[in-house]
Protein backbone atom coordinates (compact mmCIF):
# COMPACT_ATOMS: atom_id res chain seq x y z
CA UNK A 1 0.00 0.00 0.00
CA UNK A 2 1.12 3.47 -1.18
CA UNK A 3 2.04 5.89 1.21
CA UNK A 4 -1.01 8.17 -0.01
CA UNK A 5 -3.41 5.70 0.27
CA UNK A 6 -2.05 4.98 3.88
CA UNK A 7 -2.51 8.62 4.50
CA UNK A 8 -6.10 8.96 3.06
CA UNK A 9 -7.22 5.94 5.39
CA UNK A 10 -5.67 7.90 8.26
CA UNK A 11 -7.21 11.14 7.03
CA UNK A 12 -10.83 9.29 6.82
CA UNK A 13 -10.47 7.50 10.32
CA UNK A 14 -9.56 10.93 12.01
CA UNK A 15 -11.92 13.28 10.32
CA UNK A 16 -14.39 11.04 10.22
CA UNK A 17 -14.31 10.18 14.04
CA UNK A 18 -14.83 13.98 14.20
CA UNK A 19 -17.83 13.52 11.99
CA UNK A 20 -19.19 10.74 13.80
CA UNK A 21 -18.66 12.47 17.27
CA UNK A 22 -20.99 15.36 15.82
CA UNK A 23 -23.28 13.23 14.81
CA UNK A 24 -23.76 11.53 18.06
CA UNK A 25 -24.08 14.93 19.77
CA UNK A 26 -26.88 15.51 17.59
CA UNK A 27 -28.89 12.22 18.36
CA UNK A 28 -27.72 12.11 22.44
CA UNK A 29 -30.80 13.65 25.23
CA UNK A 30 -29.30 16.74 27.28
CA UNK A 31 -28.59 14.98 30.52
CA UNK A 32 -25.81 12.96 28.56
CA UNK A 33 -24.29 16.43 27.79
CA UNK A 34 -24.09 17.89 30.90
CA UNK A 35 -21.45 19.22 32.95
CA UNK A 36 -19.82 16.22 34.30
CA UNK A 37 -20.13 13.87 31.03
CA UNK A 38 -17.69 16.53 29.69
CA UNK A 39 -15.61 16.07 32.33
CA UNK A 40 -15.09 12.66 32.50
CA UNK A 41 -14.81 12.73 28.53
CA UNK A 42 -12.23 15.30 28.67
CA UNK A 43 -9.89 13.70 31.31
CA UNK A 44 -10.01 10.44 29.41
CA UNK A 45 -9.33 11.98 26.77
CA UNK A 46 -6.56 14.06 27.69
CA UNK A 47 -4.68 10.93 28.78
CA UNK A 48 -4.99 9.55 25.37
CA UNK A 49 -4.21 12.96 23.73
CA UNK A 50 -0.70 12.51 26.11
CA UNK A 51 -0.47 9.53 24.91
CA UNK A 52 -0.73 10.61 21.21
CA UNK A 53 1.85 12.81 20.70
CA UNK A 54 4.17 11.08 22.95
CA UNK A 55 4.12 8.07 20.25
CA UNK A 56 4.09 10.61 17.32
CA UNK A 57 7.21 12.34 18.96
CA UNK A 58 9.03 9.00 19.05
CA UNK A 59 7.78 7.87 16.02
CA UNK A 60 9.37 10.86 14.17
CA UNK A 61 12.87 11.05 16.32
CA UNK A 62 12.79 7.21 14.99
CA UNK A 63 11.97 8.18 11.51
CA UNK A 64 14.89 11.05 11.49
CA UNK A 65 17.30 8.93 13.21
CA UNK A 66 16.89 6.29 10.26
CA UNK A 67 17.18 8.78 7.57
CA UNK A 68 20.33 10.15 9.24
CA UNK A 69 21.98 6.98 9.33
CA UNK A 70 21.50 6.36 5.75
CA UNK A 71 22.42 9.65 5.11
CA UNK A 72 25.74 9.54 6.81
CA UNK A 73 26.35 5.87 4.92
CA UNK A 74 26.01 7.61 2.07
CA UNK A 75 28.35 10.20 2.68
CA UNK A 76 30.60 7.39 4.29
CA UNK A 77 30.80 5.31 0.97
CA UNK A 78 31.48 8.16 -1.25
CA UNK A 79 34.47 8.77 1.03
CA UNK A 80 35.32 5.23 0.56
CA UNK A 81 35.10 5.09 -3.67
CA UNK A 82 37.14 8.16 -3.66
CA UNK A 83 39.84 6.76 -1.21
CA UNK A 84 39.57 3.36 -3.32
CA UNK A 85 40.13 5.15 -6.85
CA UNK A 86 43.29 7.11 -5.34
CA UNK A 87 44.54 3.90 -4.13
CA UNK A 88 44.46 2.16 -7.03
CA UNK A 89 45.65 5.18 -8.97
CA UNK A 90 48.75 5.18 -6.82
CA UNK A 91 48.89 1.37 -7.46
CA UNK A 92 49.79 1.89 -11.11
CA UNK A 93 49.00 2.27 -14.72
CA UNK A 94 47.41 -1.73 -14.48
CA UNK A 95 44.33 -0.87 -12.31
CA UNK A 96 42.94 1.85 -15.09
CA UNK A 97 40.48 -0.71 -16.22
CA UNK A 98 39.33 -1.19 -12.32
CA UNK A 99 39.12 2.06 -12.13
CA UNK A 100 36.56 2.20 -15.03
CA UNK A 101 34.49 -0.48 -13.73
CA UNK A 102 34.69 1.37 -10.12
CA UNK A 103 33.37 4.44 -11.86
CA UNK A 104 30.59 2.61 -13.86
CA UNK A 105 29.63 0.61 -10.79
CA UNK A 106 28.97 4.01 -9.15
CA UNK A 107 26.81 5.30 -12.00
CA UNK A 108 24.69 2.18 -11.82
CA UNK A 109 24.56 2.56 -7.43
CA UNK A 110 22.94 6.39 -8.07
CA UNK A 111 20.53 5.27 -11.36
CA UNK A 112 19.61 2.51 -9.47
CA UNK A 113 18.82 3.39 -5.79
CA UNK A 114 17.32 7.13 -6.71
CA UNK A 115 16.25 7.55 -10.81
CA UNK A 116 14.23 4.22 -10.79
CA UNK A 117 11.67 2.67 -8.65
CA UNK A 118 13.42 1.85 -5.75
CA UNK A 119 10.24 -0.37 -4.13
CA UNK A 120 11.29 -2.60 -7.23
CA UNK A 121 13.66 -5.01 -5.20
CA UNK A 122 14.43 -7.15 -7.64
CA UNK A 123 16.40 -4.11 -9.22
CA UNK A 124 17.97 -2.20 -6.48
CA UNK A 125 20.79 -4.48 -5.93
CA UNK A 126 22.08 -6.95 -8.53
CA UNK A 127 23.50 -4.26 -11.14
CA UNK A 128 25.48 -3.08 -8.59
CA UNK A 129 27.21 -6.03 -7.39
CA UNK A 130 30.75 -5.46 -6.24
CA UNK A 131 31.60 -8.84 -7.19
CA UNK A 132 33.30 -8.63 -10.41
CA UNK A 133 35.59 -5.61 -9.08
CA UNK A 134 36.63 -7.54 -6.30
CA UNK A 135 37.81 -10.39 -8.43
CA UNK A 136 39.46 -7.74 -10.90
CA UNK A 137 41.61 -6.29 -7.87
CA UNK A 138 42.34 -9.73 -6.38
CA UNK A 139 44.00 -10.37 -10.17
CA UNK A 140 47.10 -7.72 -9.67
CA UNK A 141 50.02 -8.98 -8.97
CA UNK A 142 52.31 -6.35 -6.79
CA UNK A 143 56.16 -6.56 -7.72
CA UNK A 144 57.28 -4.37 -4.40
CA UNK A 145 56.39 -3.89 -0.69
CA UNK A 146 54.83 -0.34 -1.71
CA UNK A 147 52.37 -2.49 -4.17
CA UNK A 148 51.42 -4.79 -1.91
CA UNK A 149 50.14 -2.51 0.98
CA UNK A 150 48.01 -0.30 -1.85
CA UNK A 151 46.72 -3.93 -2.68
CA UNK A 152 45.63 -4.08 1.21
CA UNK A 153 44.81 -1.05 1.47
CA UNK A 154 42.48 -1.53 -2.12
CA UNK A 155 40.64 -4.68 -0.69
CA UNK A 156 40.08 -3.82 2.41
CA UNK A 157 38.50 -0.41 1.07
CA UNK A 158 36.75 -2.48 -1.89
CA UNK A 159 34.80 -4.68 1.05
CA UNK A 160 33.77 -1.70 2.73
CA UNK A 161 31.95 -0.69 -0.34
CA UNK A 162 30.36 -3.64 -0.54
CA UNK A 163 29.26 -3.85 3.07
CA UNK A 164 27.70 -0.33 3.06
CA UNK A 165 25.70 -1.44 0.02
CA UNK A 166 24.51 -4.66 1.30
CA UNK A 167 23.32 -2.47 4.34
CA UNK A 168 21.86 0.20 2.26
CA UNK A 169 20.14 -2.73 0.43
CA UNK A 170 18.73 -4.44 3.66
CA UNK A 171 17.59 -1.31 4.96
CA UNK A 172 15.12 -0.37 2.36
CA UNK A 173 13.07 -3.11 4.10
CA UNK A 174 12.66 -1.01 7.58
CA UNK A 175 9.08 0.30 7.67
CA UNK A 176 7.08 1.59 10.23
CA UNK A 177 5.42 -1.26 12.02
CA UNK A 178 1.68 -1.58 10.97
CA UNK A 179 0.16 -2.45 13.95
CA UNK A 180 1.38 0.34 15.79
CA UNK A 181 0.00 2.56 13.12
CA UNK A 182 -3.16 1.10 13.52
CA UNK A 183 -3.24 1.44 17.29
CA UNK A 184 -2.33 5.30 17.04
CA UNK A 185 -5.24 5.76 14.34
CA UNK A 186 -7.46 4.48 16.56
CA UNK A 187 -5.98 6.39 18.75
CA UNK A 188 -6.33 9.67 16.82
CA UNK A 189 -10.18 8.53 16.06
CA UNK A 190 -11.50 8.49 19.22
CA UNK A 191 -9.65 11.71 19.91
CA UNK A 192 -11.49 13.45 17.54
CA UNK A 193 -14.79 11.83 18.10
CA UNK A 194 -14.47 13.37 21.64
CA UNK A 195 -13.81 16.58 20.35
CA UNK A 196 -16.77 16.27 18.37
CA UNK A 197 -19.04 14.89 20.62
CA UNK A 198 -19.78 18.16 22.66
CA UNK A 199 -19.77 20.34 20.25
CA UNK A 200 -22.72 21.95 17.74
CA UNK A 201 -21.60 21.57 14.06
CA UNK A 202 -20.88 24.54 12.25
CA UNK A 203 -18.91 25.73 9.48
CA UNK A 204 -15.98 27.03 11.74
CA UNK A 205 -15.98 23.97 14.00
CA UNK A 206 -15.42 21.44 11.11
CA UNK A 207 -13.07 23.51 9.40
CA UNK A 208 -10.85 23.64 12.04
CA UNK A 209 -11.07 19.56 12.79
CA UNK A 210 -10.42 19.24 8.97
CA UNK A 211 -7.13 21.26 9.39
CA UNK A 212 -6.49 19.73 12.33
CA UNK A 213 -6.65 15.85 10.65
CA UNK A 214 -5.40 17.29 7.82
CA UNK A 215 -1.97 18.20 10.15
CA UNK A 216 -2.12 14.72 11.88
CA UNK A 217 -2.09 13.49 8.30
CA UNK A 218 0.89 15.11 7.23
CA UNK A 219 2.78 14.15 10.04
CA UNK A 220 2.07 10.39 9.62
CA UNK A 221 3.00 10.95 5.61
CA UNK A 222 6.50 12.56 7.15
CA UNK A 223 7.20 9.21 9.28
CA UNK A 224 6.58 6.68 6.84
CA UNK A 225 8.56 8.74 4.60
CA UNK A 226 11.62 8.84 6.31
CA UNK A 227 11.63 5.24 6.21
CA UNK A 228 11.29 5.04 2.55
CA UNK A 229 13.92 7.37 1.96
CA UNK A 230 15.30 6.80 -1.56
CA UNK A 231 11.67 6.46 -3.11
CA UNK A 232 9.79 9.50 -0.88
CA UNK A 233 9.06 13.33 -1.28
CA UNK A 234 12.69 13.63 1.60
CA UNK A 235 14.85 11.67 -0.41
CA UNK A 236 18.54 10.80 1.04
CA UNK A 237 20.90 13.09 -1.35
CA UNK A 238 22.89 11.50 -3.91
CA UNK A 239 24.82 14.67 -4.14
CA UNK A 240 27.67 13.40 -2.30
CA UNK A 241 27.98 10.00 -4.67
CA UNK A 242 27.66 13.19 -7.91
CA UNK A 243 30.79 14.20 -6.34
CA UNK A 244 32.70 11.38 -5.44
CA UNK A 245 31.64 10.26 -9.57
CA UNK A 246 33.08 14.11 -10.24
CA UNK A 247 36.80 13.28 -8.65
CA UNK A 248 36.96 9.27 -9.84
CA UNK A 249 39.46 9.15 -12.66
CA UNK A 250 41.66 12.09 -11.89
Amino acid sequence: MSHITINVVVFACVFGGALVGMFIHSHLPNEHLDSDSKEAVRLGMALVGTTVALVLGLLIASGKAFYDTLNSEITQLAADVVFLDKVLNHYGPETKEIRELLRDLVVRMVDVTWEQDSADKTHFAPSTDTGPLFEKTQELSPHNDSQRFLLSQALSSLAKVGQTRLLMVAQTTSSLPMPLLTVLVFWLTLLFMSFGLFVRPNVVVVVSLFASALAICFAVLLILDMYQPYAGLIRVPNAPLRAALAQLGQ
